[in-house]
């Protein structure tokens, strides 16, 4: 949407403030649905949804080679990206099954579905998960062919599969499988397949080779002790984890598991072990985490209001829905600081943490981040005592009111994408001399949810 002077003049005043750490008044609020942006960041793009699923929410998204998969209620969507300022929409399909959580590994897409289905068909119809014959878990697609994907599988899984992170194998097994950590929670005793306690994660076992044989391999036990199920302020008592990131080639991963933050060894993918543990007075739901390059320090967000609620205002305040960043010491997860974006949000816009990526900068750890209808935020959390915004992209209150906003923003070779509940996918470009330097790195694929370390020149930072 090309901004009016009016908003030029309030997105170039806001951008002085909310850089300069001081959050804006109701009257910097952007008009309904003006894009506004800080003046380091160019919206280069937008996308809307292919007419399939124009009518529910964009999700996740995944990167392989010049192509992006975003994930929709509806199903999703795969676009050529090979020129960003002429991405476009390859193909969709329609598979209903919230929340299409997605994963691309080789020619194989990964799927989530949290909703309870009459099956595992793309057919499928909801279906009260107090009924037996009821479905969720995970989908897999060969994607080999763009505009044609081919449904190969599905597992089901205890309690659906609300996010999933893909593990490859180590050693001898690299080459040979791929593991799925699927996380999943709230189990009720009229659930059959979801029943109390839960407090565990699946891992489905895919062979590459003949990933139609995929099933589940182990389902280890994360709390045994049942996790942080009494802290005042829980928007729901920890049952499992609502999303875990792993670092493969550290053989650690980082759960971000509603009452609970984690850190894991994985080095046996089978198995994972719990070997910290934290909680925080101010958090109501941990939602994700992101490790810093040298898996050194982890960022884990709050998802305060579970994601429909206006927490970007003076009401709530900086240390609620935000992100709490930890330094790793000595095995243990030592809490720095909070950061959270420094312009309040009308009380009409949902907006709190939620997905983003790291920047590949040399020597800095900077991410961007999704906010829902808070946009996105590039920040610096190199200092992890003063993390500070560095750009920001958003749009106004929606004219037509409800809610909506960006709900996953991740940069990839060279851009930053972010997919919108409404919008559809949006490209967006930093300018910024402390960011720059990521314009050198390239990478063949990005699942956020599976870090991998940078390479500059075929050399690991």
């Amino acid at each position: 949407m090309t901004r009016s002077r009016r908003s030029l003049v309030v997105a170039a005043a806001a951008a002085v403030l909310a850089l300069a750490g001081v959050p804006a008044l109701a009257a910097d609020i952007p008009p309904p649905d003006a894009v506004v942006t800080s003046p380091n960041v160019t919206h280069v793009l937008n996308i809307p949804k292919p007419a399939a699923i124009a009518a529910t929410i964009n999700t996740d998204i995944a990167f392989q080679g010049d192509y992006a998969y975003v994930g929709n209620y509806g199903g999703f969507s795969i676009y050529d990206i090979r020129n960003p300022k002429k991405a476009k929409a390859v193909s969709s399909v329609v598979c209903p099954g919230s929340q299409m959580d997605v994963s691309v590994y080789d020619n194989l897409l990964f799927t989530a579905v949290d909703s309870s289905r009459s099956d595992d068909s793309c057919n499928s119809t909801s279906l009260g998960a107090d009924q037996k014959a009821a479905w969720e878990g995970v989908r897999i697609f060969d994607v080999s062919d763009k505009a044609n994907p081919r449904y190969v599988k599905s597992v089901e899984t205890n309690c659906g599969s609300h996010t999933l992170t893909l593990v490859p194998g180590k050693g001898r097994d690299r080459n040979k499988n791929v593991y799925v950590y699927v996380s999943s929670y709230s189990p009720a005793a009229n659930f059959p397949d979801c029943s109390p306690p839960h407090d565990k994660i699946s891992i489905i076992k895919v062979p590459l080779r003949d990933p139609a044989s995929a099933a589940v391999a182990s389902t280890p036990v994360v709390f045994p002790d049942g996790g942080n199920e009494t802290q005042p302020g829980l928007l729901v008592p920890t049952s499992g984890c609502h999303d875990i990131t792993t670092y493969a080639e550290k053989d650690i991963a980082a759960g971000a598991c509603m009452g609970d933050g984690v850190l894991f060894d994985i080095s046996d993918r089978l198995n994972p072990k719990v070997t910290a543990r934290t909680t925080d007075p101010n958090f109501a739901f941990w939602h994700s985490a992101t490790f810093s390059n040298d898996a050194r320090k982890v960022v884990f967000t709050d998802e305060l209001g579970g994601g429909g609620a206006a927490t970007c205002n003076e009401a709530t305040g900086p240390n609620r829905g935000a992100d709490a960043i930890y330094e790793i010491v000595r095995g243990q997860l030592v809490f720095k600081s909070y950061y959270k974006i420094p312009r309040y949000q009308d009380n009409s816009e949902n907006c709190v943490a939620h997905n983003g990526s790291l920047i590949p900068v040399k020597g800095r750890d900077i991410m961007v981040q999704a906010w829902y209808m808070g946009g996105l935020s590039v920040w610096d959390f190199t200092d992890t005592a003063n993390p500070r915004e560095i750009g920001y992209f958003e749009r106004g209150p929606r004219s037509v009111g409800g809610g909506g906003g960006i709900w996953s923003a991740y940069y990839y070779n060279g851009y930053i994408y972010a997919a919108d509940f409404h919008e559809g996918l949006d490209v967006i470009k930093i300018d910024d001399r402390l960011t720059n330097s990521a314009k050198d790195v390239r990478t063949d694929r990005l699942n956020t949810q599976t870090q991998e370390s940078y390479r500059t020149g075929g050399h690991h930072w």
